[in-house]
């Protein structure tokens, strides 16, 4: 009888571990996957892409080419979080700026961030570090006509287990000339979770 009751233990213990094992798989990148209900990559990709191809196709970028004659310079500046969750808005950033540059209707140029980094480089080659034939001149930066700024927000209902979050994501396109607004866009996802029994 103590055999048996050892060995039930011992399996028990064996079927438990294999239980709690970690388990990785790997997935496609554009594969949409929600375990949380939080905002994740597949949610910025879709908003990015739909939000500037949007952005595109309005009145303003026609208006542009044509007294122009040459397509938009557009530099992403500050999207703020104003979510109840931790996003890194850079993640988001970053999708807006391939979306960008992608699209082939606009210029696009770096962060400032990005632009330091740059700067350095230049200053460092005019030291006398590199040879006169391959030395980048100062002063030859392209500058933006259009700043992207815009912020994240979302509300959240919850209820016994189950919750609904409305994230709405707000951008605007900013004429750096006249400060005048060139393009409102807003792109909203609704997620509702159930939380299951055993759920952490």
């Amino acid at each position: 009888m103590r055999r048996n009751i050892f060995i039930f233990i011992v399996l028990s213990g064996v079927f438990f571990a294999s239980g709690c094992a970690t388990k990785v798989e790997r997935v496609g990148v554009e594969e949409q996957i929600d375990l949380s209900g939080s905002w994740n990559d597949y949610d910025a990709s879709l908003v990015s892409q739909e939000m500037i191809k949007d952005c595109v196709a309005k009145p303003w970028f026609e208006d542009f080419v044509t007294s122009q004659g040459r397509n938009p310079v557009v530099i992403v500046g500050h999207i703020e979080n104003n979510t109840y969750e931790h996003i890194n808005a850079g993640v988001f950033i970053k999708f807006l700026e391939r979306e960008l540059l992608n699209s082939g209707k606009i210029t696009f140029v770096t962060s400032p961030e990005e632009r330091e980094q740059i700067r350095a480089e230049r200053n460092d080659q005019q030291a006398g570090n590199t040879t006169e034939e391959t030395r980048i001149e100062i002063g030859r930066e392209t500058g933006a006509d259009f700043m992207l700024i815009g912020s994240m927000n979302s509300t959240k209902d919850e209820v016994k287990g189950k919750f609904v979050v409305l994230y709405q994501v707000n951008l605007e396109l900013i004429d750096l000339a006249t400060n005048r607004k060139a393009w409102i866009g807003q792109k909203q996802i609704k997620k509702f979770t159930k939380k299951g029994a055993f759920s952490w």
